[in-house]
């Protein structure tokens, strides 16, 4: 199986000397092609911040992360936002879709920055909207879309430069149940179907139970891993949340 991120010894400080915070706390993991892994923890467990120096947003302290081979700790400048650009792809909880722009126009702007071809473009943005179910919000603005509509060509917009990840930021914070679960059947889709790799960050069991398996962060640290394996979906998410359970605290924190 291909490896796609590969996360070494990595730790995360905050702070001044005289007052530090250790958010992130000796973490090793990989992430295979093709995997749906979710990463599960309380307000405060470092999972936000473990997705930030994944997603370049953030560096490390120490510590290497590799993507597709390539250590995006040693990535600068050009280099980096090139990288950025082309191998990962951003699904975030508050869509971040341009409001003067069309969902069309939202999905191709990944694409332009590529200088594709215009007919290529249009392939590609119709190939995608027909994935994610859409076609009939193209020409909507995002003020006319709902949000699970919203979403998806977030989504969209995430997968169209076929990256090599695809980090997702409480994708389903934002949505109603039934927006949120037609999204995440089309995350489902994603991966089972067209092989994509997704890591998501959630603090809820319910999305969690779509992955294909669940990494729990408490206190910076992996505190626990399970995976769907022949589960169905609603014996994995007992599962979870006999997990969630030993993690303590207030579980209103972590479901």
């Amino acid at each position: 199986m291909e490896n796609i991120l590969k996360i070494e010894n990595i730790e995360k400080y905050y702070g001044s000397r005289s007052s530090l915070t250790k958010a992130i706390d000796n973490i090793s993991f990989e992430v295979d092609k093709g995997e749906f892994v979710a990463i599960m923890g309380a307000s405060g467990s470092g999972k936000t911040t473990l997705l930030n120096v994944i997603s370049t947003i953030d560096r490390v302290t120490s510590g290497h992360i590799y993507v597709g081979g390539v250590d995006i700790t040693k990535l600068k400048g050009n280099e980096l936002n090139k990288f950025r650009r082309e191998e990962l792809g951003f699904i975030f909880q508050d869509f971040n879709l341009l409001d003067t722009l069309t969902a069309y126009e939202n999905i191709a702007l990944a694409l332009s920055i590529q200088n594709r071809n215009h007919k290529e473009i249009d392939t590609l943005i119709k190939k995608v909207a027909a994935e994610l179910d859409i076609k009939s919000v193209l020409d909507k603005y995002p003020y006319q879309m709902s949000g699970g509509q919203k979403q998806r060509v977030a989504s969209a917009r995430a997968i169209i430069t076929d990256p090599k990840l695809v980090l997702a930021d409480e994708p389903t914070g934002a949505l109603d149940s039934k927006s949120a679960k037609m999204l995440l059947e089309r995350f489902n889709y994603l991966n089972s179907t067209l092989d994509t790799t997704i890591l998501m960050v959630t603090h809820d069991a319910f999305t969690a139970s779509y992955a294909t398996r669940v990494v729990f962060i408490k206190d910076g640290k992996i505190f626990n891993e399970i995976r769907r394996g022949d589960d169905d979906r609603k014996e994995f998410f007992d599962k979870i949340i006999d997990v969630v359970t030993l993690l303590g605290g207030d579980l209103n924190d972590a479901l």
